[in-house]
């Protein structure tokens, strides 16, 4: 005999259907499955049962028509494949792990157009917040931001004009610090290494010539960047090339921990003793830094700090809280290691 569907029609299970199935009413299974915490234990088992037995999938656009918004957070990184954003990434999944709110990940690929793109779709959905990656965005991109009627948290960054809400650190400052560092430890003939050259590496360069510049040591032949995507061996190439055009190159500033690597390895290769003949700094402070022989000094970036306290105030904002402080700055941490200890 051909088992009887659960409801007349054959259609989608309803959240009636539940209710009629668990004897409650439907506006207690609604309750039960966005907010199960203002539900009695007992209860929610019972209506878990009958969505169980049902089939039963809450449908999210019914929930947006309800509510005026989706219970979804958009979030916007250049990466998925960056280490870096990884962990930003990790932060805001557990900043919502308690929470009736989804995850929808867009990935711009470091274009202005594509986080447009993505834009215009994310905010036809009618998402609970956004979360978004930089401070650079275009003309357009900010009209949308500005408009977008929900919590808009620009991450990564420190700024005086944000959208809504910002947390981040000082790219330029970290850039600088870490530069003074070699400086302070007796290297003067600093190159910086720099790939894609996104905003952000923008100024973490502006940082370290701002810091050569006032120690009267800056020259135009100690910088060497490339719009290419970072990896180490590309370091490995940048590495080659700045010392050709500085020979008695004796340190360098990498815009990030891959390019250090790069030139690490290069300098294993060609028997350069580091930090006795070259001093190297990289950027972000990922785990192989610590482990690297020798270790390699870095600036701590906090990243799953940020998307973690980027949910946060999100969440205040969404249940009507004022934020104290509409642009955090998390700061960051020189980490000193063999790699300049010269």
């Amino acid at each position: 005999m051909t088992r009887q569907r659960s409801r007349r029609g054959g259609g989608r299970p309803t959240i009636a259907d539940v209710a009629r199935k668990a004897g409650v009413g439907a506006i207690t299974v609604s309750r039960a499955l966005r907010e199960p915490a203002r539900v009695s234990q007992d209860l929610r088992r019972q209506i878990q049962r009958a969505v169980d037995e049902l089939g039963y999938v809450p449908d999210p656009n019914a929930r947006a028509l309800a509510s005026a918004r989706a219970e979804v957070f958009g979030v916007l990184v250049p990466s998925l494949t960056n280490n870096v954003f990884a962990e930003v990434v990790r932060g805001i999944y557990d900043g919502l792990s308690d929470k009736p709110y989804r995850i929808q990940i867009g990935n711009t690929h470091y274009s202005g157009m594509e986080e447009e793109r993505l834009l215009q779709l994310f905010l036809s959905q009618r998402p609970a917040a956004l979360i978004v990656s930089g401070i650079d965005q275009t003309k357009a991109a900010r009209r949308l931001l500005d408009k977008a009627g929900c919590p808009v948290v620009q991450i990564m960054e420190t700024g005086p004009d944000p959208v809504d809400m910002l947390v981040g650190f000082s790219h330029f400052d970290g850039g600088r610090d870490a530069t003074q560092h070699m400086i302070d430890t007796g290297y003067r003939r600093i190159g910086f290494l720099g790939a894609r050259m996104d905003p952000r590496s923008q100024r973490r360069l502006a940082g370290y010539r701002a810091a050569v510049e006032a120690a009267s040591l800056f020259d135009p032949r100690l910088v060497t960047t490339t719009p290419v995507p970072s990896s180490v061996s590309l370091g490995q190439e940048l590495f080659r090339e700045a010392l050709a055009k500085v020979p008695r190159l004796d340190a360098v500033f990498c815009n990030n921990d891959d390019i250090a690597l790069g030139v690490l390895f290069e300098c294993h290769r060609a028997s350069i003793k580091v930090p006795k003949q070259i001093g190297i700094t990289g950027f972000n402070d990922l785990d192989m830094m610590h482990v690297a022989f020798p270790s390699v000094t870095s600036v701590r970036t906090p990243r799953y700090d940020i998307g973690y306290r980027s949910v946060t105030m999100a969440l205040a904002e969404l249940s009507g809280e004022k934020p104290n402080e509409h642009v955090v700055d998390l700061g960051f941490e020189l980490m000193p290691r063999e790699s300049t200890a010269r």
